[in-house]
């Protein structure tokens, strides 16, 4: 199928003015003036009028758990799985599904179906192996061969650091693991990161730093999540993305003021990405380690805390947007997503003033049209 959009103000996520973009199939051919009419006579295309619109990337989630997660609470605590609807209402285009505190009534087989499931339906999607705990569960038995072996499979996480639900890694295995991903990535040409979840107590980032410090470990292979439980955190965060590692904020009503954080902490921008943890699980614990509360994320969290920032953060949209688009390609090394430039995928989401979306495509493939969803869940039973 071949689509012009035309008119458009591009972010992509830099700003590019007032052009056309040219879709062929599921790739960006061109950008810039196109003739309508000899589109028009194309069969099988279409022409889109964006005038005042705000052409972006398709957003892409680092962290979702697209299978559920949770039961800390007890089985009847497990969270649902994702709906292919939630994901495109909130503007995402790729996912990275996981595992959390429970790989044991979850698996990696049932997350890599669901993760093949939702691409037939119409996204990109990729999978971490392991989960909390080290040593790392996997399909192969081998953190390097699920990378080498499996097309889904990107790296490892979430790996729990500095909280009670954490294996209580010692240096030795975090070294081991992260190693092992960055040898498999650079077998497969995957990005071989390990994804880690951090926890609330005091020794934060510690071990991610004695990582660097200690060990020939790559940077950009260590890639830590939930930076914002406290200004401690973030203020160390910011030093771990100084060493050149990647660090992620977890949408939630304190996203703008946590950006602004790392911000004033001389953060450097360029690796800092924004994630929504959708269907994870929230819970608080007392200090006895007893449940107290438990609230499941959502992905539409993510899609209202990039655009809170851009107009609250005191930072250029072109600068938020790349926390959901550019960064988290280059984090992932996925060189055709997060940006609107020609060969690169046609994901693509046309907003209006309101940051409503008012068309959206995945790999060229029409999502949201005039604000309605075209895309359902094969068990969606709403009428169409």
């Amino acid at each position: 199928m071949v689509i012009l959009i035309r008119g458009a103000e591009i972010c992509a996520p830099e700003p590019l003015g007032v052009r056309d973009i040219l879709v062929e199939g599921s790739r960006i051919a061109h950008l810039g003036q196109v003739d309508r009419d000899i589109v028009a006579q194309l069969p099988d295309s279409a022409v889109i009028d964006a005038d005042g619109l705000t052409a972006v990337p398709g957003f892409i989630d680092p962290h979702v758990h697209i299978i559920g997660g949770g039961g800390e609470g007890g089985y009847a605590t497990r969270t649902p799985e994702i709906d292919i609807g939630d994901i495109i209402r909130a503007g995402v285009t790729s996912v990275v599904g996981c595992l959390g505190t429970d790989s044991i009534t979850r698996s990696h087989r049932g997350l890599l179906a669901k993760a093949r499931g939702l691409e037939e339906e119409g996204i990109t999607t990729f999978v971490y192996t392991g989960s909390y705990q080290l040593p790392a569960r996997t399909v192969t038995g081998s953190v390097a061969d699920d990378i080498v072996l499996i097309d889904k499979v990107i790296g490892a996480g979430e790996i729990a650091i500095s909280e009670r639900r954490s294996f209580q890694p010692t240096i030795e295995e975090l070294a081991d693991i992260v190693s092992q991903c960055h040898v498999g990535g650079l077998l497969s040409g995957k990005a071989g990161v390990t994804h880690f979840h951090v926890g609330s107590h005091s020794t934060r980032l510690a071990p991610l730093h004695r990582l660097l410090d200690d060990y020939p470990i790559a940077p950009p292979a260590v890639y830590a999540t939930h930076i914002t439980r406290d200004d401690k955190l973030i203020a160390e965060a910011v030093d771990l993305a100084a060493k050149g590692a990647f660090v992620d904020m977890t949408a939630g009503a304190s996203t703008v003021e946590a950006v602004k954080k790392f911000v004033e902490f001389g953060g450097h921008l360029d690796r800092l990405t924004l994630s929504s943890d959708a269907n994870g699980s929230l819970p608080k614990f007392d200090a006895h380690g007893r449940l107290t509360e438990l609230q499941v994320a959502n992905q539409t969290t993510l899609y209202d805390q990039v655009w809170a920032c851009a107009d609250s953060s005191g930072l250029p949209l072109s600068q938020v947007l790349s926390f959901v688009t550019a960064n988290t390609a280059d984090a992932l090394k996925l060189p055709r997503k997060g940006r609107i430039r020609p060969g690169g995928d046609a994901d693509l989401l046309l907003v209006d003033a309101e940051h409503s979306i008012e068309h959206g495509f995945a790999l060229g493939r029409p999502t949201i049209s005039r604000g309605e969803l075209l895309v359902r869940s094969t068990f969606d039973q709403r009428p169409r």
